[in-house]
């Protein structure tokens, strides 16, 4: 994976709660690939990273999502972790923020809870997508078709269901992210 990305700009957007392997290990695949990426998160200053239910490390914003532009970066990345996606969610800013990359037809990548912010902002109907199994219904209500997949690519979506999918989802959000 050297150079793919040469020239990409990726957007990670994640907040307090995040579940750490589910930021850091996609960051590094598509950083590895030569992409440029910048953290956007709801606050400045750093995030509070989770391993499962415990605190883990903390990360630098680059940009809050009320400033950040979507039209300046190349995709999206939306890790997990079960209180961020909340957070996020909750976010007018964040929401519009991640609207703005399917509206544009951007590449989108998505794991774990991740799909929440995506249901809210509307984006997920009509749509084949995998997720932490207990977002099985709020997806089906939202209009998607859930379905139980190591990884799993529907136009510019890509998405898994948990960090033991990590190795398929950042060789398939690298790929993607490429084209």
């Amino acid at each position: 994976m050297t150079a793919a990305l040469n020239g990409k700009r990726i957007a990670f957007l994640a907040t307090d709660g995040v579940e750490e392997v589910e930021y850091v290990q996609p960051r590094e695949a598509v950083e590895n690939a030569g992409a440029t990426v910048e953290l956007v998160s709801l606050k400045p200053g750093t995030i509070q990273s989770f391993n499962h239910l415990d605190q883990s490390k903390t990360y630098d914003v680059d940009v809050t999502a009320d400033k950040a532009d979507a039209a300046g970066y190349d995709a999206l990345v939306l890790p997990g972790g079960v209180a961020n996606p909340d957070f996020l969610r909750g976010d007018p800013d964040a929401v519009r923020f991640v609207k703005a990359f399917f509206d544009a037809g951007k590449p989108v990548g998505v794991i774990c809870h991740g799909p929440w912010t995506l249901i809210e902002a509307d984006v997920v109907r009509g749509r084949r997508i995998t997720s932490w199994p207990t977002l099985r219904t709020d997806l089906t209500n939202a209009g998607a078709t859930w379905v139980d997949e190591e990884c799993v690519t529907d136009g510019n979506l890509t998405s898994s269901r948990n960090p033991d999918d990590l190795p398929a989802f950042c060789q398939k959000i690298t790929q993607t992210f490429a084209a």
